[in-house]
């Protein structure tokens, strides 16, 4: 009977799975989100915000994607997509392929194996915050939720830049901003607008797909006068848990259940919140808050929400899984991360895994494991700035990370989600393996997860996903400053299985890329790691980033003081010259003083210079 109702549930998942083509061209499109400045943003087909795509279990998908930005690389990525099987398409340049160079195409092809809510965007440097990206849901027959709500709604959060981001990564990692404080966004927005309304019905029950696909803020989220229900986080389907407000850092994601009221007389603000401990200055300007509305009836006034003292929200750690997959076993292996936030001797702000800052090969670190045969074990041939760490299949990984820093951090794991064992309280310092709280026997899951300042957290999960896998900071500004390590889960697996399509070859010589050998590109010597890219040597000793901002004011001051001087000598030295200038161009009369020079307002007669007055002023 067993195998008869499984068989019938795989003929029906067969039977509505479909293929599903996309053709999208990658497009600058101008827009005006928050109502303050008009910019250029990047859509697709010309359209910004970009689709909320909708997929099945079990359904194919093939985007080719073109790039038309004429500017800039791109790529997509599938967040939270465990891409089994299909890792060259998880959409991560320098990782698993190649940058789609502007002029260039790339097919992701793929199909889909697991349900809840996700998102795509881009993965090339910096980009996403510009524009490319949005939700993404993906419905199945495993829903345990399915038949108790009558309808969804989809909400995005973000924050919000008005220059480009290029133009702003020049500035944070730069010599000029030592401390590496973050450009802070000049707006909140709610489904990419700052008044949004969703229309409900008295007495419905809808399931909220909330996805914060910022590049920077967590938010606070709440709805006034309602209960949340949480019954998703990251795709993975928990036992419900009540909730009056959610904190959701970059690319995490809830699902929760509301029920409306009966009464139709009032309508309800859904506030997001951005949480300012994150921003190293505090712009009086700036509205940290936006603000949506429930609407039961569009003749009724939208009320701004009450204020409220403090933030109270859901801890998640306490969240457990409705599959009620038990804490694995003890680890096979331990990765233990270190993080700080340091200069390098350009004297510009980075972030550090273990003393090391991330830097991309010149080899995407998959085409290496596909290309150096048995040396792909290990992790030295992919590069020192890489931070490879190698991965055994079926191996219990525990990832311990250690957060030096005094920020908080969101990070997210390609290819897996994981059990969150151990999250600490701020201040707590390192983990300490032999003494901590018990582990919880059904740990929650899901792929992003946040650790607090100067404390810690412990994942674990099975590396049972042969692929190159990502694990970075979803904070974009750290992210680009190098905080990633690159997990290789069975390389000489990949070289057996994997076949990578000729669309991704050629995009690498579109955008100029080396395909084999280690991460310096030596396909003969693959512990020959000579020309790798690597990071900035570090400063001298003893110098501090208060001691970087003190040399550049010294040497801005000691510049000005020059040209000061220079300019001095210079008026003291050429009276011939720059009393005709003054007196021609700008009708100011100087007088010759015993300190130097100095001019007087008062209305002077112009007169004609001769010839060779003219030519010997023009000449200078």
């Amino acid at each position: 009977m067993l195998l008869w109702l499984v068989g019938y549930l795989v003929h029906i998942l067969a039977a509505r799975a479909k293929t599903l083509n996309y053709e999208w061209n990658i497009t600058w499109v101008s827009a005006n989100p928050d109502g303050l400045q008009e910019r250029p943003v990047i859509g697709i087909n010309g359209q910004w915000p970009l689709p909320v795509l909708n997929f099945t279990l079990g359904d194919r998908v093939v985007a080719k994607v073109y790039n038309a930005l004429g500017n800039e690389s791109t790529s997509i990525h599938w967040h939270g997509f465990f891409q089994n099987g299909t890792t060259h398409m998880d959409g991560a340049p320098s990782i698993t392929q190649c940058d789609i160079a502007p002029g260039s195409t790339f097919v992701y092809n793929f199909t889909v194996d697991q349900t809840g809510t996700y998102w795509y965007h881009s993965h090339a440097r910096g980009q996403y915050p510009d524009g490319l990206r949005q939700a993404l849901v993906i419905k199945g027959a495993d829903e345990p939720y399915a038949g108790l709500y009558d309808e969804e709604r989809i909400i995005t959060l973000s924050e919000w830049y008005h220059d480009p981001m290029p133009a702003l990564l020049k500035q944070f990692i730069s010599v000029l901003n030592p401390t590496g404080a973050e450009p802070v966004p000049k707006s909140a927005l709610m489904n990419d607008t700052q008044n949004l309304t969703l229309a409900v019905e008295p007495g419905k029950t809808y399931l909220f797909r909330l996805v914060n696909v910022a590049a920077f803020a967590s938010q606070y989220f709440w709805i006034e006068g309602h209960t949340m229900k949480i019954v998703e986080i990251d795709g993975v389907w928990t036992e419900p848990a009540e909730a009056s407000m959610i904190y959701i850092t970059a690319a995490q994601r809830y699902s929760f259940l509301v029920t409306m009221k009966n009464d139709t007389s009032k309508n309800y603000a859904m506030v997001g919140s951005m949480d300012t401990d994150l921003f190293d200055t505090l712009p009086p300007t700036l509205n940290y808050n936006v603000t949506g509305w429930l609407v039961y009836d569009e003749k009724a006034n939208k009320p701004s929400p009450t204020d409220i003292s403090s933030f109270d929200p859901y801890d998640d750690f306490n969240l457990v899984p409705v599959d009620g997959e038990k804490l694995l076993g003890d680890p096979d292996y331990t990765v233990t991360l270190d993080l700080t936030m340091d200069n390098l001797g350009d004297g510009a702000n980075y972030a550090f895994f273990n003393g090391i800052t991330y830097i991309m090969p010149k080899v995407p670190t998959l085409y290496t494991a596909l290309s150096t045969g048995s040396a792909a074990t290990n992790s030295t041939i992919y590069g020192y700035n890489t931070n490879a760490f190698v991965l055994n299949k079926g191996d219990i990984i525990d990832l311990v990370l250690n957060n030096d820093d005094t920020g908080k951090h969101p990070f997210h794991l390609h290819g897996h989600n994981f059990q969150v064992i151990a999250r600490s309280d701020e201040d707590a310092g390192h983990y300490d393996a032999s003494n901590h709280p018990a582990f919880p026997s059904v740990p929650m899951r899901r792929d992003t997860i946040y650790v607090k300042p100067t404390g810690y957290f412990v994942i674990r999960f099975r590396a049972d996903n042969p692929g190159v896998w990502i694990f970075h900071c979803h904070i974009e500004w750290h992210m680009d400053a190098g905080l990633a390590v690159v997990l290789v889960e069975a390389p000489l697996e990949l070289q057996r299985t994997l076949i990578i399509p000729d669309d991704h070859w050629q995009a690498c010589d579109a955008s100029d890329t080396l395909k084999e050998g280690n991460a310096a590109g030596n396909a003969k010597d693959f512990y020959d790691l000579t020309g790798e890219n690597t990071s900035v040597p570090p400063l001298p000793a003893s110098f501090t980033a208060r001691g970087i901002v003190a040399l550049v004011f010294s040497c801005i001051a000691a510049i000005l003081g020059l040209m000061s001087i220079v300019w001095y000598v210079y008026i003291l030295s050429f009276p011939a010259v720059i009393q005709p200038i003054f007196n021609l161009q700008f009708g100011v009369k100087w007088s010759l003083c015993t300190d130097g020079y100095r001019y007087g307002m008062a209305p002077i007669t112009r007169t004609q210079p001769s010839t060779d007055e003219r030519r010997e002023v023009e000449s200078n």
